[in-house]
């Protein structure tokens, strides 16, 4: 595979500082939205961000502009873009690129990093921690620090092939603080040429092969397949096999289609369909533990993995073939080797796969179907479901709200991190305002990043946002009942919710039954401002 890049030539340089260098670089790579927060070291940033069309978005907490801008990603399918200061602000968004890098989305986090001169370490430099470098090149896929005014168009050039060449991963971008208002002559780097890779011919020969000879294949498809819906649903269509997603593969084929089995690999009666099935072929997923709950999937059937990334090959499951490549091309060139027409008999057994897949889902989210079914009633085929790691989210709306397009389940996997569902809203809504996004949350997780409904409220966003509250960490809760430890440090003292909302510019509002939430969802979409959507839940319906 060749996933080469090249830049075209760079224009005749002109006279500019480090933060003009820096915004014109951002320009050129097609950004149009920033998240971050301004502080006193990137000021010089910020005065070059006034003085373009760049939207930026004020969160309230650099955690909050991390899991904005991964929103926007995701629905976008563009890098989003953060800028913070130095030292506490970056490090405070280092859980949100941890997100984006577990979740395979692009954002590129810059900061200003400790001055080129600065004279040693530890003699407490304002923002001085150890080393901001090094912590965030733990954390994202590619980081970078340039000790030039004149690096500075090239390293955002690098940190955008980065981010969009291969398996998409964020991207950190640290620049010392006395370049920001340092001048130099620079020439701006234009995108670097992506040039997705391609399987080659024997390996796609082999997987056709394989598939003509199945009785009974299966597709799994994750995330990496979020751009090739239309050849998921013709491959899948041609061979009449059943679709089964995982959380970040939802609504990558609507799931009112006949073949479409739902989202959600961790049902026991996956485990059911996976031995049942002689070809698998995995589209952009990591077959991860996260994922599949009850560990991994069974090496009795034929694995066929499609991946961009070659080093997720034989992650978790040793495949009889590895198709490294961009998902939308290897699937259209193993669609165009296939010589045997899928049975129709196949699309009866999807069927009925599906009835029991539906089963297993209602009984495990028993105590939110009527919340699912509320919310469904509120949207269309465009809606989009900003989620948090929230039960009513997981046992819920996963396998029990059904979406049509991907990207519309935005959900921290891997990571699993709180907070993520309100910001990531925002982030949402700014790339696709034409969209009914809703952010659903519990009430533990809200608090992580509810100082963004101020943020949601400044930007003038029509957001319904869901808290389904039972008073505590319902998860923890059950997980100490469940071990037979004293359950205790998981109950919650919440504020009134509806006020919280309305003095911080919101619309608020608590309803007792989930038979309301679609009227008050429906306003809520029509609204100039965010509404925040208070629901009271019994013990027995943790979240």
């Amino acid at each position: 595979m060749s996933t080469d890049t090249e830049a075209t030539t760079a224009p005749v340089g002109q006279r500019r500082s480090g933060g003009q260098a820096l915004v014109d670089a951002l320009t050129l790579h097609g950004v149009d939205v920033v998240f971050g927060i301004p502080g006193t070291h990137n000021l010089p940033v910020y005065a070059a961000l006034g003085a373009t069309g760049i939207r930026h978005v004020l969160t309230r907490h650099e955690q909050g502009a991390g899991y904005a801008a991964d929103g926007y990603a995701r629905v976008s399918g563009k890098p989003g873009v953060v800028v913070t200061t130095t030292g506490p602000a970056i490090l405070n968004a280092a859980a949100a690129a941890a997100q984006a890098y577990s979740d395979s989305v692009p954002v590129l986090f810059i900061a200003p990093g400790l001055p080129l001169h600065h004279p040693s370490l530890g003699n407490g430099y304002l923002h001085e921690v150890k080393d901001q470098l090094r912590a965030m090149d733990s954390i994202v896929g590619h980081a970078q620090r340039v000790t030039t005014v004149e690096e500075i168009p090239l390293a955002v050039a690098q940190c955008f092939a980065a981010m969009t060449s291969a398996r998409p991963r964020p991207a950190y971008l640290e620049i010392p603080l006395d370049l920001l208002d340092h001048e130099a002559t620079t020439a701006l780097v234009p995108p670097y040429a992506r040039r997705p890779g391609r399987p080659d011919q024997e390996s796609i020969r082999s997987a056709a092969q394989l598939l003509d000879a199945a009785e009974h294949p299966l597709l799994i498809v994750g995330g990496g397949a979020s751009g090739a819906a239309a050849e998921v649903r013709e491959f899948a269509e041609a061979l009449q096999a059943p679709v089964i997603t995982t959380a970040n593969g939802k609504g990558v084929l609507p799931e009112t289609h006949p073949l479409s089995l739902g989202a959600g690999v961790h049902h026991p009666t996956v485990k059911q369909l996976v031995a049942a099935s002689d070809v698998i072929v995995a589209v952009g997923t990591e077959l991860a533990p996260s994922d599949w709950w009850w560990g991994p999937i069974s090496q009795q059937s034929t694995v066929i993995r499609i991946d961009i990334d070659p080093t997720a090959a034989a992650t978790n499951i040793s495949p009889a073939v590895a198709l490294i490549g961009d998902a939308a091309e290897t699937l259209a060139a193993v669609l165009a080797g296939l010589t045997a027409p899928g049975r129709a008999d196949r699309g009866e057994s999807s069927a009925q796969w599906r009835r029991l897949l539906r089963q297993d889902a209602q009984r495990e989210g028993s105590a939110y179907l009527e919340l699912c079914a509320a919310l469904d009633a509120a949207l269309d085929d465009s809606a989009l479901i900003a989620a948090d790691s929230a039960m009513a989210c997981y046992y819920g709306a996963l396998s029990n709200l059904p979406l049509h397009r991907p990207r519309s389940f935005l959900y921290p996997t891997g990571v699993g991190t709180l907070g993520y569902g309100l910001p990531a809203a925002i982030g949402a809504k700014i790339a696709a305002p034409q969209r009914k996004v809703v952010a659903l949350l519990g009430d533990g997780g809200v608090m992580f990043t509810v100082a963004e409904l101020a943020a949601a409220a400044q930007a003038g966003l029509a957001i319904p946002v869901v808290i389904v509250d039972n008073g505590g960490y319902g998860e923890i809760r059950n997980e100490m009942a469940d071990r037979g430890d004293t359950v205790h440090a998981v109950d919650l003292a919440s504020p009134d919710f509806a006020a919280l909302a309305r003095s911080l510019g919101c619309y608020g509002t608590t309803i007792e039954s989930p038979a309301l939430l679609t009227d008050a969802v429906e306003a809520a979409l029509n609204a100039d401002r965010p509404t925040l959507i208070h629901l009271r839940v019994t013990e027995t319906a943790a979240v």
